[in-house]
């Protein structure tokens, strides 16, 4: 099972578009802590409430998105053409470490570290008190220099 699990990530990373070595093997530390990453435009679903008064353009789907209930992460495929397809993993990983510290539902985790100032209208358009919270520990990895480290240490401390 794990060499099947092994063999077709190694077949479906060498598909990445433009996929750098941290993607593939971020994404190979997700999937072996039992999330699916698919590379494709998200489905609908509810996703947390935001502030209608947000002032940049509606996006029709996310860059990325964490489904909890079926551990599935999906990375929109437009990310890589934008060239922000590390970071978009990356805040995705740290909702999976999120995830896992909360044994199935997504907590904050209590990181020791700020999001850059440029981040914060992307958690504080959150309504939910809870949201926010989460999306600022993701941002706050995100936005890091060593944000891949951070990302797959915070995998391995909570999803051991």
């Amino acid at each position: 099972m794990f060499k099947l699990l092994l063999l077709s990530s190694a077949v479906l990373s060498s598909q990445l578009p433009n996929a750098d070595a941290d993607f593939r093997q971020l994404k190979a530390r997700l999937e072996s802590y039992g999330f699916r990453v698919t590379i494709a435009i998200p489905p609908s679903f509810d996703l947390p409430n935001q502030q209608g008064d947000f002032l940049r353009r509606t996006v029709r789907k996310p860059y990325g998105v964490l489904n909890a209930a079926s551990k599935s992460i999906w990375i929109n495929p437009i990310v890589f053409e934008l060239g922000n397809s590390n970071a978009v993993l990356i805040h995705e990983a740290v909702h999976a470490a999120q995830f896992c510290a909360g044994n199935g539902n997504i907590q904050t985790i209590g990181l020791d570290i700020e999001p850059i100032k440029q981040a914060q209208p992307y958690f504080k358009r959150y309504v939910d008190v809870h949201s926010q919270a989460v999306e600022k520990e993701a941002y706050a990895v995100q936005t890091q220099p060593d944000s891949y480290e951070l990302a797959r240490s915070l995998l391995d401390r909570h999803c051991q």
